[in-house]
């Protein structure tokens, strides 16, 4: 019996499927496993490789398969689904994730250690909050409008609305006016709730000298230095600045074929996290330089003068994704650069 060199494991609930291979991709063996053996069973393994697609629990499961003494390798799960024959089902996933894994050119995502999961939480915790604020909000004004009252949309409105809620002498009936107290209670209770978060995160960032010295680029603060921080990876994985952004989705698109290059719009495809806050930095930039000019020469300068203003914010968030990248990796602070005479 030849010797297993890569194990394909479908990770699930409670039933895992084990696909073994040789090193010449012949099959060793095909095994459904339950949840409580499954590190039983990969401890009387010899040490190989041992693949997964990177979905919830895997990087637990990568680090308690580490320990026992395997190479463990995560893989995007778009990569593994070009490698399902036919129909899909727990078998034919961990035959392709196999294969997938010993592909020579194959890409597979860093395991994560249980600080960084930890350290991640925090801006998917405030994403949810800032998104249930936002609702609550919105059903404040939806409702108010079926009483004859209009406001416009934005937070910096949310004082106005509330007061008129509260005020006694307002003409909103008083049935009414007790649904959406409750709303108002609870729109206070998540701006408390996030503005815990956001001190969080700023004293992270303080703490934090890589996250000091990103929030020397313009656009980015403690949010978006400290989500950098958190969730990327190795940044010495990526070869250039140029992966690093395509990695976050804000490069093009390409639908090239016959030699021509097609390029369309940024392909959002990455981490979805990093890349709004970088937007919504380069956002903040662009609005001030817009107020008050960019410097003569600049880069900004230029795009502004002869691009949508759209177009030049993700441009720059592009830009500050290869800049985080180059400090990242060489250190030091970001330096503007002196604009050309």
């Amino acid at each position: 019996m030849e010797q297993v060199t890569t194990i394909g494991l479908d990770i699930a609930k409670h039933v895992f499927q084990v696909h073994g291979a040789d090193a010449a991709g012949h099959v060793v063996f095909r095994k459904r496993v339950t949840r409580t053996k499954l590190l039983g069973f990969l401890a009387a393994q010899p040490p190989c490789i041992v693949a997964m697609e990177a979905c919830a629990g895997a990087h637990y499961w990568a680090r308690q398969i580490g320990k026992l003494g395997h190479e463990v390798r995560l893989i995007p799960p778009a990569y593994v689904k070009p490698f399902v024959k036919r129909q899909k089902n727990d078998a034919a996933d961990a035959e392709a994730i196999c294969e997938a894994a010993q592909r020579p050119s194959m890409r597979f995502v860093p395991v994560k250690t249980e600080e960084q999961q930890a350290n991640a939480m925090v801006f998917r915790a405030r994403d949810l909050l800032v998104r249930q604020r936002t609702q609550c909000v919105n059903a404040l004004r939806g409702h108010l409008l079926e009483f004859g009252y209009v406001f416009p949309q934005g937070i910096s409105h949310v004082a106005t609305l509330v007061g008129l809620v509260e005020d006694p002498q307002s003409s909103v009936p008083e049935s009414a006016r007790i649904i959406l107290q409750l709303l108002v209670d609870t729109f206070t209770a998540l701006d408390g709730q996030i503005a815990a978060l956001d001190s969080e995160i700023n004293r992270r960032s303080k703490a934090d000298p890589t996250a000091r010295r990103l929030m020397t680029i313009p656009g980015v603060g403690p949010i978006v230095s400290t989500a950098i921080t958190a969730l990327v990876p190795a940044a010495e994985g990526f070869r250039a600045g140029r992966d690093f952004a395509a990695w976050l989705g804000l490069t093009p698109v390409q639908r090239s074929t016959g030699g021509k290059q097609k390029l369309g719009a940024v392909s959002k495809r990455g981490e979805r996290t990093i890349r709004r806050l970088l937007i919504i930095g380069a956002s903040a930039v662009v609005r001030q330089a817009s107020r008050r000019g960019a410097p003569e020469g600049s880069w900004l300068a230029r795009m502004l003068a002869r691009k949508p203003k759209m177009l030049v914010t993700v441009a720059l968030a592009n830009k500050t994704a290869r800049i985080v990248w180059a400090l990242l990796v060489k250190g030091g602070v970001y330096r503007a650069p002196v604009a050309a005479a």
